[in-house]
């Protein structure tokens, strides 16, 4: 049965002073938004892993992993107070919806039916506009101690979204150490498009002082969405053969980063949606990146048709996080497992279509080991 959350804050309360394994205190996570309160939860499984949680944004704020030697260390970053989430607009962490990625010109139509949306990017809709659900207030349920509920109510017309959505995620930290995400959406009223993501910027090198350009990465996928000049989706599938987006074979993240490549100078890095051979199927690998130097290696499932891979080009050392550390460019990568940008207005694309009486799941497995 699960807690109210009123039980589960004074639960929380009686540790407010002790700090996680990654250093973070539950009282700097303490805030009232919009007459809500804010908190840290924490997970644990068997092996010692850890992962802390906030309900604003439903965030993971930090992720606790051993290396080869089964040292301790945070993977992810993030900042180490609510505050810093609420002044800043970047995504670490965060539940991205109702849509991630951009829609072009902030406007789809269904069933004959035009929607218009509250752009946030020039004249583009992109991650649900602003606020999207990366700084939404979620209801937070212990189910145990290493899993957690989160859910949220969108209403009609939020950002000029259709129909009321209501989103339930569930994280849980499995005996696999494994960070298993399971994203469930209905709609009432009025058909919507939904596609979620999770945002954690990952280094696992434990070390979020550094880029990521030497952790080798490989993804399941031959081939890619690429973009116009402006960075907007042309609904070509392109083939990565040839290209510095192949990652069949596995390669440094910055072996080919700076290549003359017009799509790598349109976004300064990777920052493309790769088309995944698995087909749904959430049992193949997806992506392995893996870190030569801690020996840490993450890898990815999904039932989702694209993975998302960002290097986090725009990071540039002017946003301080956890232990002071400012995060300098390409100092983590992104992998979200979503449907592709646009999808609306590209009917070659996956449909993200949600309409009443259907159930939308979504479902990502970040599986830490070490070699």
């Amino acid at each position: 049965m699960l807690k109210d959350v009123k039980q589960e804050s004074l639960i929380a309360g009686k540790n407010r002073q002790k700090p996680t394994l990654s250093g973070l205190q539950a009282k700097d996570f303490e805030a009232n938004v919009h007459g809500q309160l804010t908190h840290l939860y924490v997970l644990k499984n068997s092996r010692g892993m850890e992962a802390c949680i906030t309900n604003y944004g439903a965030r993971v704020v930090s992720i606790m992993v051993p290396d080869r030697r089964g040292k301790m260390e945070d993977v992810v970053c993030g900042y180490s107070n609510i505050k810093d989430y609420m002044a800043n607009k970047q995504n670490f962490g965060a539940t991205i919806g109702r849509y991630a990625g951009r829609i072009l010109n902030s406007t789809f139509i269904i069933d004959s039916v035009r929607y218009h949306l509250t752009p946030n990017t020039g004249a583009h809709s992109a991650h649900g506009g602003d606020p999207g659900f990366a700084a939404r207030m979620w209801k937070a349920e212990r189910i145990s101690k290493n899993a957690l509920c989160l859910s949220y109510l969108s209403p009609s017309g939020e950002n000029g979204f259709p129909g009321n959505l209501a989103v339930k995620i569930t994280y849980t930290l499995t005996k696999k150490n494994e960070l298993d995400i399971r994203y469930e959406a209905s709609v009432t009223g009025s058909p919507t498009v939904v596609n979620f993501t999770h945002h954690s910027f990952f280094n696992i090198s434990g070390n979020l002082s550094t880029n990521v350009e030497n952790q080798q990465l490989y993804v399941d996928a031959g081939s890619f969405t690429p973009y116009d000049s402006l960075k907007c989706v042309t609904g070509e599938i392109a083939s990565v053969i040839g290209t510095p987006f192949d990652f069949t074979s596995s390669h440094s993240i910055g072996e080919r980063i700076d290549a003359n490549n017009p799509q790598l100078k349109v976004t300064g890095g990777y920052d493309h949606t790769f088309v995944l051979n698995a087909k749904g199927n959430d049992r193949r690998l997806a992506a392995r990146l893996k870190d030569p130097q801690s020996g840490r290696v993450l890898e990815v499932y999904t039932n989702e048709p694209g993975l998302h891979v960002y290097t986090a080009n725009g990071l540039k050392g002017n946003l301080t996080g956890k232990k002071g550390i400012a995060y300098p460019r390409r100092g983590a990568v992104c992998l979200e497992t979503l449907h592709f940008a646009d999808s609306p207005n590209k009917p070659q694309f996956p449909t993200t279509i949600l309409r009443p009486g259907k159930k939308y799941r979504s479902h990502c497995v970040y599986r830490f080991t070490a070699e």
